[in-house]
């Protein structure tokens, strides 16, 4: 996701990996692509050796160093090929991390699953908090969302719902006093 990131981002124009480091931040690209900040540095030292990106400019200013990159005919193939195949490929969300958790139920104490399932459901609001306030910024400032970007802001909405509800059950099942080994 990095790599689709970063060519998508200097495809556009060509950057420092301040400026995409900054331009996913404000993205919120960690929230909704898993791009982590550290991973953006990595990224265009790779791309650079597969030799679809090139280094353009290098300033000083201090002790810093300022390397700003372009995008080459190479990485232009890459970046339509990852496009194409990121599109192509089924994005099944499962919570295979939770359900693992959930084959193994019974090897805590009930309350104690209980408790960390409450953990999850808080956590959850908050993310969906999180997105809401990113909405209300964005309308604020008058950022027109365009369409495509609306539609995944309103999946990722719809997803963390679902995965609520999902918790809420798993709550209300040990609530209820459900057997452990009943899964």
């Amino acid at each position: 996701m990095t790599k689709l990131l970063v060519l998508g981002l200097l495809d556009g124009r060509p950057m420092s990996g301040y400026d995409i480091q900054q331009m996913v931040n404000r993205a919120d690209a960690e929230r909704w692509g898993g791009v982590l900040p550290g991973s953006i540095y990595h990224a265009l030292n790779k791309l650079e050796r597969e030799g679809c990106i090139s280094l353009t400019d290098v300033t000083r200013t201090g002790h810093r160093q300022r390397a700003v990159y372009q995008i080459t005919d190479r990485g232009r193939e890459q970046l339509h090929d990852l496009l194409l195949q990121t599109l192509r490929a089924p994005a099944t969300p499962y919570p295979t991390a939770l359900y693992s958790a959930l084959s193994l139920l019974d090897r805590l104490p009930r309350e104690e699953a209980r408790q960390a399932l409450r953990e999850q459901r808080t956590r959850l609001e908050e993310e969906a908090g999180a997105l809401a306030r990113g909405q209300a910024q964005n309308a604020a400032e008058g950022e027109e969302v365009p369409p495509v970007s609306r539609i995944t802001i309103e999946h990722i909405v719809a997803l963390i719902r679902l995965q609520r509800r999902f918790v809420e059950q798993l709550l209300e099942a040990l609530e209820e006093g459900a057997a452990w080994d009943s899964y």
